[in-house]
């Protein structure tokens, strides 16, 4: 790409989180948290005035994308909207440092529920307000959003899709991107204004609801509290989430399909259909094993089954101390972390689809052994899959364990003790935030070391993108012409 092209793009892009900017800073002024105004104010201010030009000179000169393109513009994107993002925490007033600051934006547009924020009720309304809609953009994506609000790219709007969020099985679910954008984006909207009114009726105040709800959908886990979800003690609460973080971690294109009134193709879906098993055999094991620890079944239902769900849609919440449960118990929530969600939504993690498709091949090379001339192929959704995604999944993983182990090994270099150096690595690159060891509940990320909290912010930003995207860039090949 040409570098003014690409600067013109950049700035558009990170026009429309400008412009996301203006709701608290609306808040801030009605308020009268008057030092959040210029904290909010002068970002977006500054963002939305370069964007107007690139806005109108796209209306005379859209632009064609390549695929290679779209990668280092989606990178960008992500890495701009986290500095963009940093600039109110940091003019804040709360003494939060520059590197803090973007760290938590960073956690944020990844959608991953960390923070070096102890007093978390300290901060002022309009920052928790913007910190949760930080999460709830990144849970879907800006560029997913601009291509829906703004069809202005043209034919390579489906490459920025595609490279802001690469999968085993993506695909259109209308003839259009900019039409499947807008499809997944009025889903994600209806779910979470639902939400938030049901939080509203369990009792939340009006701007806890709402927060709540934006990162609940965009399974980010954080909140306005300091001991989280966890600081309501309400069974309702605990199990709207539960549904909702499920729903979070389901492929969106599933809703699309229901309203659609095309209940074959939803129930048909292979990953939709074993993700839910996955969650209904992980909760039943973490129950069971609860039941001795808590005396009754009604306690052990309702956390396990909370844990469970949060861990498998990587929103990260935490209602009680799980790290005071049962070994085995702990450990299949810590094989959870290495599941994720649905392709298509807000989870991050490996996601399911893959693990299906190493699944159905492991049987396939079984039966070959018995069967050397025998011809198999994996079905997914009672289709035959292509051979050509197997080979993308086992790379993918492979790559994934590859990074899990270097971010593992910055983290043990930075003095953390093995396991919670492989923990907290598995939970910045699958966007999960909490875990175990020196991540645990009630733990935050404030006495990493400076240089440990860029890394994590970097690994954080390329597991929301599924590392592709971010590890192309690192390529000679990439650069070549």
């Amino acid at each position: 790409m040409r570098p003014l092209v690409l600067l013109r793009t950049l700035i558009l892009l990170l026009g429309m989180a400008a412009a996301i900017m203006l709701i608290p800073l609306i808040f801030a002024l009605v308020a009268g948290e008057t030092r959040m105004v210029a904290a909010l104010g002068i970002p977006s201010g500054v963002i939305i005035a370069a964007a107007l030009p690139a806005f109108l000179s796209y209306r005379k000169d859209p632009l064609r994308f390549r695929p290679r393109d779209g990668f280092l513009l989606v990178f960008l994107t992500w890495a701009g909207m986290s500095l963009l993002g940093s600039i109110p925490y940091y003019l804040s007033g709360c003494g939060i440092s520059f590197t803090n600051a973007f760290f938590e934006s960073a956690c944020g547009f990844a959608t991953t529920g960390a923070t070096t924020i102890t007093d978390v009720e300290s901060l002022p309304r309009s920052l928790l307000l913007w910190r949760s809609m930080s999460h709830w953009v990144g849970g879907m994506g800006i560029v997913l959003l601009t291509v829906a609000l703004m069809p202005l790219l043209g034919v390579g709007s489906f490459q920025l899709v595609k490279a802001e969020a690469p999968g085993a099985d993506k695909e259109r679910i209308t003839p259009r991107i900019t039409d499947t954008a807008k499809v997944l984006w009025l889903s994600y909207c209806v779910l979470t204004a639902l939400l938030a009114c049901l939080f509203r009726l369990g009792g939340m105040n009006t701007l806890d609801a709402i927060c709540h709800s934006f990162t609940t959908m965009a399974s980010g886990g954080i909140s306005t509290k300091n001991t989280g979800i966890a600081w309501y003690n309400s069974a309702f609460i605990d199990t709207l989430s539960i549904i909702f973080m499920l729903l979070a971690g389901l492929n969106f294109n599933l809703y699309y399909r229901l309203v659609r009134r095309k209940f074959k193709d939803a129930l048909n879906n292979t990953e939709g259909r074993v993700y839910l098993g996955i969650f209904i055999i992980a909760a039943a094991a973490v129950t069971l094993t609860l039941v001795p620890f808590y005396g009754s079944l009604g306690p052990a239902l309702r956390y396990g089954a909370f844990q469970t769900a949060s861990f498998l849609s990587t929103t990260g919440q935490a209602v009680t101390d799980y790290t005071a449960w049962p070994a085995v118990t702990q450990v299949i929530l810590f094989c959870l972390m290495l599941c994720g969600g649905c392709s298509s939504s807000t989870a991050g993690g490996i996601k399911v689809i893959r693990h299906v498709v190493l699944w159905k091949q492991t049987g396939n090379e079984l039966r070959r052994i018995l069967y050397p001339q025998g011809v198999f192929s994996i079905q997914l959704n009672k289709k035959v899959g292509r051979k050509d995604v197997v080979y993308g999944v086992a790379g993918f993983v492979f790559l994934y364990a590859a990074v899990l182990a270097v971010t593992a090994l910055v983290g043990a270099a930075a003095g953390m003790d093995i396991f919670s150096a492989f923990s907290t690595a598995v939970a910045v690159v699958g966007n999960l935030g909490t875990g175990f060891g020196a991540i645990g509940p009630g733990r935050d990320y404030s006495p990493f070391p400076d240089y440990l909290k860029w890394f994590y912010s970097f690994a954080m930003i390329a597991g929301r993108l599924e590392l592709w995207t971010v590890l192309v860039l690192f390529t000679p090949e990439y650069w070549r012409r």
